[in-house]
C-alpha cells in the first residue's frame, strides 16, 4: 500500500495533544503475538483512541467510525455518540460543538492510522483495509462497544468485528488472534491481555459471541487485577456516574 501524505497541520495538532496528554505505560506488550494481531479494548470515551495512536507500541491502525472522517456526517454522529447523554440544560451547547469540531475531526482522522468502519455496503472497503494492514504487519485496534448494558462497567460489544480475522484467514490462510486491551485513564496505563485464536471449523454466529465473551472477560480481568479505581466508561455520563472497576463483581 502506498504511504499516504500527512498533513502538517496534523502533525502540529498530534504534537500539541502529546504535550498535553498525560503519558500513559504500556503493560503487558510482552503479550503481543508476533504474527497478526487484532487488539480490542474499552473505549473509555476518548481516551481509547487518543492514548492507543500516542502510545501503542509498533505499527497499528485503529477502527473509527466512518461519519468522523467526512465533514457532513461528523455532526450529527460525534453529538449521538459522544453527548446525547449529557444533562438537558448542556446539550444545546454540545449540539453547537458537534458542528464546531467537524473540521478538525476529519483531519485528524484522515491523517492519522484509521480504517473506516461502515454499516452498510462500505463495510467491504472496512474489511479490505484491516486485511492490508495485518498483512503489512501492523496491529489493528478495535474498540467495539455500543450503547447498550454489557458485563461489569463495560457496555456491549458489536459482533461484526470478529469476522475480519474471517476475511483475513480466507484471503491469506494464516491465523490472527484477538488480544484484550483495558484503557485505564485515571491510571494512565494500557494493559494487554492474552490472546484467543478464531476457530474457523466453529459456526460463525457462536464465534462471534465466544470472540466477544472472551475479550470482555479478559478486559474486566486486567481491570479488576489493578488497585480499585474509577472507569471512564464509554458511555458520556456524568462524571458522578462513572462506575468503579469493581462494577459487577460478586461479594
Amino acid at each position: 500500500m502506498a504511504e499516504k501524505k500527512i498533513s502538517i497541520l496534523y502533525k502540529l495538532v498530534k504534537g500539541a495533544v502529546r504535550l498535553a496528554y498525560p503519558k500513559t505505560e504500556v503493560v503487558g506488550a510482552e503479550k503481543l503475538p508476533e504474527g497478526p494481531a487484532v487488539v480490542v479494548g474499552n473505549h473509555s470515551q476518548l481516551h481509547g483512541p487518543i492514548a492507543c495512536e500516542l502510545y501503542f507500541p509498533g505499527k497499528h491502525a485503529t477502527w473509527c467510525a466512518g461519519e468522523m472522517m467526512a465533514l457532513r456526517e461528523v455532526p450529527d454522529y460525534a453529538y449521538r455518540d459522544f453527548w446525547s447523554e449529557k444533562p438537558r440544560l448542556q446539550r444545546p451547547f454540545f449540539r453547537l460543538a458537534s458542528y464546531l469540531i467537524a473540521p478538525l475531526a476529519v483531519l485528524i482522522f484522515n491523517n492519522a492510522d484509521c480504517i473506516g468502519v461502515y454499516r452498510d455496503r462500505r463495510v467491504i472497503s472496512t474489511f479490505r483495509q484491516t486485511a492490508e494492514a495485518l498483512k503489512e504487519g501492523r496491529r489493528v485496534i478495535i474498540f467495539p462497544e455500543k450503547a447498550e448494558e454489557g458485563e461489569g462497567f463495560l457496555c456491549a460489544f458489536q459482533e461484526g468485528f470478529v469476522d475480519c480475522v474471517r476475511a483475513f484467514r480466507r484471503q491469506t490462510g494464516k491465523e490472527a488472534a484477538f488480544v484484550p486491551l483495558y484503557v485505564a485513564p485515571k491510571l494512565r496505563r494500557l494493559c494487554l491481555g492474552d490472546p484467543v485464536y478464531f476457530d474457523p471449523a466453529a459456526p460463525i454466529a457462536e464465534e462471534r459471541k465466544r470472540i466477544c465473551r472472551e475479550m470482555s472477560a479478559g478486559i474486566l480481568a486486567l481491570a479488576r487485577a489493578l488497585p480499585e479505581h474509577t472507569v471512564v466508561p464509554y458511555r458520556n455520563v456524568p462524571k458522578r456516574d462513572y462506575p468503579s472497576s469493581r462494577k459487577g463483581l460478586t461479594p
